[in-house]
């Protein structure tokens, strides 16, 4: 069989075109608790997993994985009660949102039991499944970045995953580790070659990078929710956004409640506009409480409870308004990655220059005068 062969694709002169944004998408309450309806009429799967993908519309003409945006996914998840889904484990991760009934997850052996609106998390390669121990059936978001690693064709999943490796017991003795053959290091080590920072690292070294512990955690939304409350006294003079990171400290500068994905609970006090601001990191909302609305990119569109929104394409000028209530929302975004890749351009304020998030100075807002002006 004849090999292929690569072909060189000539780009001199070659002008990058604007980007082409997708288009922000509503999926309304009555749409999802319809599909959630449907799910649960079906007869349980033989994995007990009843899910439907909430992809964009223009997916499959971009060339991407099934997705709400190139590199989130976002299931709609349905439990009946007394069911559980058989384990399963996979090299992406999640973060879930529980928007109804409740239960609780079994995540490498931890039981993380959740109500509504909870949020947790989900490592990579950690097998799992759910438990519907409730009288109400259970409804889940989960957003994922498994449409990045199709695109890389890279994915993988377990379904049939060895059981958890059992701690060793007290006075069990744990297998001592052998000393690595000499023949397995490179004896000079990591270095440094040149005067302005330029490393050399062996092979050993690049194939063992240093191990973190990445736990499954969980943020119970009536304890996130007490001290939300607390930033509406910051009054309209506050410029900034009223919200708080469901910070995973194992994600560390890249400011995550995964490597890939940062969650954020919002509260917007009624009345009030946000300013417009773009970055590259894409946005997607979940409004469970109080309505509203979003402008991106000149256009107009309205929000209510129980409403799923792709809110943020990533580099659209967006910004957001609340009506006549308060608004509680989930908001998750690829912040982390985009960190990572040293990708995440952040344009605060449209009079002022945009910054790399994490490789430049980013932004200040106003906290700390307008809390000591409420004499805090």
């Amino acid at each position: 069989m004849a090999q292929k062969k690569a072909v060189f694709i000539d780009r001199s002169g070659y002008t990058t075109p604007a980007l082409d944004l997708w288009e922000p998408v509503v999926i309304t309450r009555e749409e999802i608790d319809g599909e959630v309806g449907r799910l649960a009429s079906l007869a349980r799967p033989a994995n007990g997993r009843r899910h439907s993908i909430v992809a964009h519309p223009d997916w499959q003409a971009l060339g991407v994985g099934p997705g709400l945006q190139p590199g989130v996914r976002v299931t709609l998840e349905v439990l009946n009660p007394g069911e559980q889904s058989a384990p399963i484990r996979h090299n992406s991760t999640q973060v879930n949102f529980c928007i109804g009934g409740g239960g609780y997850s079994i995540v490498d052996g931890k039981r993380i039991p959740f109500a509504l609106y909870d949020v947790w998390n989900f490592p990579s390669m950690a097998t799992y499944w759910h438990v519907n121990d409730s009288d109400d059936v259970q409804v889940r978001l989960s957003y994922s970045n498994a449409p990045l690693l199709e695109k890389m064709n890279v994915h993988i999943v377990d379904e049939e995953p060895p059981p958890p490796i059992e701690a060793v017991g007290d006075g069990a003795q744990a297998e001592t580790e052998a000393p690595p053959d000499a023949r397995d290091v490179n004896p000079y080590g990591t270095f440094q070659l040149t005067g302005d920072g330029a490393w050399l690292m062996p092979y050993e070294t690049l194939i063992n990078p240093e191990a973190l512990d990445s736990p499954a955690l969980r943020w119970p939304w009536q304890d996130v929710k007490r001290e939300l409350d607390k930033l509406q006294a910051l009054g309209k003079e506050y410029r900034g956004r009223r919200l708080y990171l469901l910070f995973n400290p194992m994600t560390g500068r890249f400011n995550g409640t995964t490597p890939s994905f940062f969650a954020t609970m919002t509260v917007r006090p009624p009345k009030i506009v946000d300013r417009p601001h773009r970055h590259v990191s894409a946005a997607i909302n979940y409004y469970f409480s109080g309505s509203g609305r979003s402008t991106v990119e000149g256009k107009v569109y309205e929000w209510k409870a129980g409403d799923l929104m792709l809110s943020a394409p990533g580099w659209a000028v967006h910004n957001h308004a609340s009506y006549d209530e308060a608004v509680y929302e989930l908001t998750v975004q690829d912040q982390p990655l985009n960190i990572v890749m040293e990708s995440l351009l952040w344009q605060e304020d449209l009079k002022h220059p945009w910054s790399v998030l994490g490789a430049n100075v980013g932004f200040e807002t106003n906290k700390e005068q307008v809390r000591a002006a409420l004499g805090e």
